[in-house]
Formats: structure tokens, C-alpha cells, sequence
């Protein structure tokens, strides 16, 4: 067996312990020196909505529900070993309902359950016991309201991460998970600072530079899905591209938060997404999201809890 795949096999066997052989169960781990490490998840709502979380999507004639990262993550720390070395504390959103902007993005969901319509997830949805509605917690990005070359909004920005900061202090955060924030953070994460190297990011493409399949930034699906057709886009606001060599893969990054874009060391990634030059967006982000994001983040974690198992 090669290196890779034992290593894929140490993976499926810690996170799925229901895929050992019979007669062989997974044995308690004994966490009675082993605190649980308390995890804040930071999350954009305009971002899932814009992936149709929470739906059944059209996908080749049929049709598939579009899980959020944020609820695969629930499933992993209820059913597998990740629920023993993590606790999720609070759900974050920095989306403004002040903003007509996120208004719009988020007209299909709102800002907030409300029973009768539609969510990014189920709202009976429970993770370690406690719903998952119940650690939601708003944080408005307000600065965004603001011009780009407003002098307010540097100010705004800075004031914002206080707040986090504040926020994260005080909910004792050992690690900070962010999903589909559109937010490039600055002060919580410069070296030196108390979150550097505490913020990690689950992106659904590779962002390793020296990567044939390197796909990083907020077009990172769409990136991938030209690609595979050979084209490069050069400029995202005129769609301009250029004539490439085909890229029929992609998947995804379990990456430290720095000050870039996407451009943090990279912890644990998954490259298991073929693509079809024919799929659309959400049936190439469903690939991508089920054979390469989901495991990059199950992973990704448990490397960073050093999980340990012994394959029997």
C-alpha cells in the first residue's frame, strides 16, 4: 500500500470507525486528561446562500441536497472521533441586515431562522446535544457599507475585529474555523498577534502556489469549472480569458488564516474532485464539496488534535 493511501485509510478509520473490519470496534479513547479544545466557527451567510446550502439542487436530471460545510462539521463531531477532541461553542455571521446588498443576497433566507422557511441547514439540527440555531451569533461586518476608498472604513474594519477579538476572548476560543467569510482579516492575524496561526480556513479549491491545480480566492469553483473547459479567466470583472491546457481536477485546502487571500501554510488538503466540462456550478461545488472539501475539514482537525487510532 502506498504512503498516500495508508494515510487516506488512517483517515477513513479515525473519522468513520464504522468502516473497520467486524469484530474490531473503535476503543474509547480515554480523554480523562484530554480537554476538549473550544472550537468558534465564522461563517458568511451571503456566501452559503449563494451555494444553495440547505437545498435540493438540479443536478444531471435528478435531484441533490447541498449540505453546508457547517453542517457536515456537526455530523463529524456527533459521530465520530472529532467529538471527542472538539467542542463547537458559537457560530458566528458577520452578514449586516442593514446592508440592501446582503438584504439581497439573503432574500431567499433571511438573517435568521424563522420557522416555515427556508434555512442553510435543518433547523432540528443538533450538535454535542445543544441546536445548532442556539450558538448563532450576529456580528455585523458594518464597515462594508462604507465606500472602498472611504477613510471610515479602515476604522470600521479595525473596530470589527475588536469585536471578534472581544467575542473570541470571551468564549475562551482555542481554534477559530472560518468558512466562506468575505472577510480578509488583518489584525487577529498578523505574526505575533493572539490568533495567528488560531484561524484556519476550509477553501474549496488547492491554494498551494506551487500546485498545477492551484485555485484560490472567492471564483475558486468557477476557476476550476473554466479550466476544465481550457480557459483561464483573467479579469473577473469583464470575464476575459485566455486559452489554456485543460485541468479536469480539483478539491480543497485546510489552510492557517494569514493576511492574504487564501495564502496561508497549508495544514491538509484533498485533491478527489474530477470535473466534467460539462457540469454546472453547484453540480461541480456538490462534487467538490462531498469528495474533497468535506474530508480536507474532517481531517484538517484531526491532524491538529493529533488524534491517535489503532488500526486493528
Amino acid at each position: 500500500m502506498s504512503a498516500a493511501r495508508a494515510a487516506r485509510r488512517f483517515f477513513i478509520l479515525l473519522l468513520h470507525p464504522e468502516a473497520r473490519r467486524a469484530g474490531a470496534p473503535r476503543q474509547p479513547q480515554d480523554n480523562a486528561a484530554m480537554a476538549k479544545k473550544k472550537l468558534v466557527y465564522i461563517w458568511s451567510l451571503r456566501n452559503a446562500a449563494a451555494d444553495k446550502a440547505g437545498q435540493q439542487i438540479d443536478y444531471k436530471g435528478g435531484k441533490r441536497y447541498m449540505k453546508s460545510v457547517l453542517e457536515s462539521l456537526v455530523e463529524a463531531l456527533n459521530d465520530t472521533a472529532l467529538g471527542d477532541a472538539y467542542s463547537l461553542e458559537r457560530v458566528i455571521y458577520d452578514d449586516d441586515a442593514n446592508s440592501p446588498r446582503d438584504r439581497e443576497k439573503l432574500a431567499e433566507y433571511g438573517f435568521a431562522y424563522e420557522p416555515g422557511k427556508r434555512w442553510f441547514y435543518p433547523p432540528e439540527l443538533r450538535v454535542q446535544g445543544r441546536l445548532v440555531n442556539d450558538l448563532l451569533l450576529a456580528m455585523a461586518s458594518e464597515y462594508r457599507r462604507e465606500p472602498l476608498d472611504s477613510p471610515a472604513r479602515p476604522a470600521g474594519k479595525r473596530a470589527f475585529e475588536a469585536r471578534l477579538r472581544e467575542t473570541l476572548d470571551g468564549l475562551g476560543a482555542d481554534l477559530v474555523v472560518l468558512d466562506g467569510l468575505l472577510v480578509i482579516l488583518d489584525e487577529l492575524v498578523r505574526p505575533g498577534a493572539p490568533y495567528c496561526r488560531r484561524i484556519v480556513n476550509i477553501h474549496p479549491g488547492i491554494t498551494r502556489a506551487d500546485s498545477p491545480y492551484e485555485r484560490r480566492g472567492a471564483y475558486a469553483t468557477l476557476d476550476a469549472l473554466y479550466g476544465a473547459r481550457g480557459h483561464k479567466v483573467v479579469d473577473w470583472q469583464t470575464m476575459e480569458s485566455v486559452a489554456v491546457e485543460p485541468v479536469r481536477m480539483t478539491g480543497a485546502s485546510f489552510h492557517y488564516v494569514d493576511n492574504g487571500v487564501d495564502s496561508g501554510e497549508v495544514i491538509h488538503d484533498v485533491l478527489n474532485t474530477e470535473i466534467d466540462e460539462r457540469d454546472t456550478i453547484l453540480e461541480l461545488r456538490w462534487n467538490n464539496f462531498n469528495r474533497s472539501l468535506f474530508p480536507a475539514l474532517h481531517e484538517g482537525l484531526a491532524m491538529m488534535a493529533g488524534i491517535d487510532v489503532s488500526v486493528g
